[in-house]
């Protein structure tokens, strides 16, 4: 279907698939590029914030699923260049010249790696937001019950905690778009 020889105008299914490409590359870049940047203000902010005065643990904002986040970050960074670099070419290729147009296996193949960068960029976005969970879940936990309150500020559950939750919530919900994308692409390449 992709690599026709001797037509000079793709047919219109090749035309269909090449506006889906150049769709998804943009829709899914400004999707992921405004909330990895969301993301990384927030992350960036809770970073830079100290723990709660007077304790001695940190606050969620320099734990592990921070750290896990970001590693989720730098793979939609990579999915940025991939929708940006990859994608959108595809689609311009595929309405030029026959000799110019990427073979199907090519295009199924640069699917597939969108696709596993984003399903690994997922695993470590939910790890992430599940360590911090269970962090704020444990400082839930000792805040007190039945009118009894600890007084330790360090496991009270503050507001930052939870914006690094949306920040984390926010990095799955952008290699959501990612694999949404891939997926989408790939249906309508192997149709």
């Amino acid at each position: 279907m992709l690599d026709k020889p001797g037509t000079s105008s793709p047919p219109p299914s090749l035309q269909d698939i090449a506006r889906a490409f150049r769709l998804a590359g943009w829709v899914g870049f400004w999707a992921q590029l405004v909330l990895t940047v969301v993301s990384g203000i927030i992350l960036l902010f809770a970073g830079l914030s100290r723990s709660p005065a007077g304790s001695n643990q940190p606050s969620p904002g320099t734990g592990v699923g921070v750290v896990v986040t970001l590693f989720g970050i730098l793979v939609l960074l990579f999915n940025l260049y991939w929708a940006m670099f990859r994608y959108i070419p595809i689609g311009r290729n595929l309405e030029g010249p026959p000799s110019g147009r990427p073979k199907r296996a090519e295009t199924i193949q640069v699917l597939r790696t969108g696709l596993i960068a984003s399903l690994i960029g997922m695993f470590l976005s939910l790890l992430g937001a599940q360590a911090t969970v269970g962090l704020l879940a444990a400082k839930a936990f000792s805040q007190g019950v039945g009118g009894f309150v600890n007084i330790d500020p360090s496991r009270l559950i503050q507001p930052l905690d939870i914006l690094v939750v949306q920040a984390s919530v926010n990095v799955i919900l952008a290699q959501f778009f990612g694999i949404s994308a891939a997926l989408w692409l790939l249906n309508r390449v192997t149709r």
